[in-house]
């Protein structure tokens, strides 16, 4: 305001309609300067509604999840009354049988064991023999061990011979 009140006063002829016009340019551009801003802070609110929403939406969800699973648990039998330790003891593993990933998890081992050819299954039922065991492990290991040190005997063996035939055959040239 003091530059446009400045420039009124000077005296290098500007005249008022040139002042009025630039005042009118800059209180324009305030004006859409102030609309953006609202538009801004409004995209902002909506925003942080949108988020307040979708995580109210996830936790009800998660409760409509946590509430099926509540209603499939209450359709079976209450076994309270159940005291019988038979029945305890094999009720475990008859769920575990209707457990449909364990049973899927089971066929689908099986169609592929009998899938392997005979000596991929003899492989197979060696390693499973040998890695279920520590003491299997170890034997192993030593037997693994001392095969490759007798691999390596064997070519140092027929490496030094060979260098031993060599200078003999150089030996015997001379002569």
């Amino acid at each position: 305001m003091c530059v446009l009140r400045c420039g009124r006063l000077s005296s290098d002829g500007s005249s008022s309609g040139q002042m009025d016009s630039l005042l009118s340019i800059i209180s324009s551009q305030r004006e859409r300067f102030r609309w953006r801003n609202q538009e801004l802070e409004a995209n902002s609110s909506l925003q942080q509604t949108l988020q307040a929403l979708q995580s109210e939406l996830d936790s009800l969800r998660a409760n409509i999840k946590l509430y099926e699973k509540i209603k499939f648990l209450q359709s079976y039998p209450n076994r309270a009354g159940d005291s019988d330790d038979t029945v305890m003891r094999y009720s475990s593993q008859y769920e575990e049988r209707l457990d449909p990933f364990t049973s899927f998890s089971k066929k689908e081992r099986l169609r592929r064991y009998q899938s392997l050819s005979p000596w991929d299954k003899a492989t197979l039922g060696l390693g499973h023999v040998i890695l279920s065991n520590k003491m299997a492990r170890t034997v192993a290991s030593l037997y693994k061990l001392m095969l490759h040190c007798l691999v390596f005997l064997v070519l140092y063996k027929a490496a030094w011979s060979e260098s031993i035939g060599r200078y003999c055959a150089a030996f015997c040239a001379k002569k």
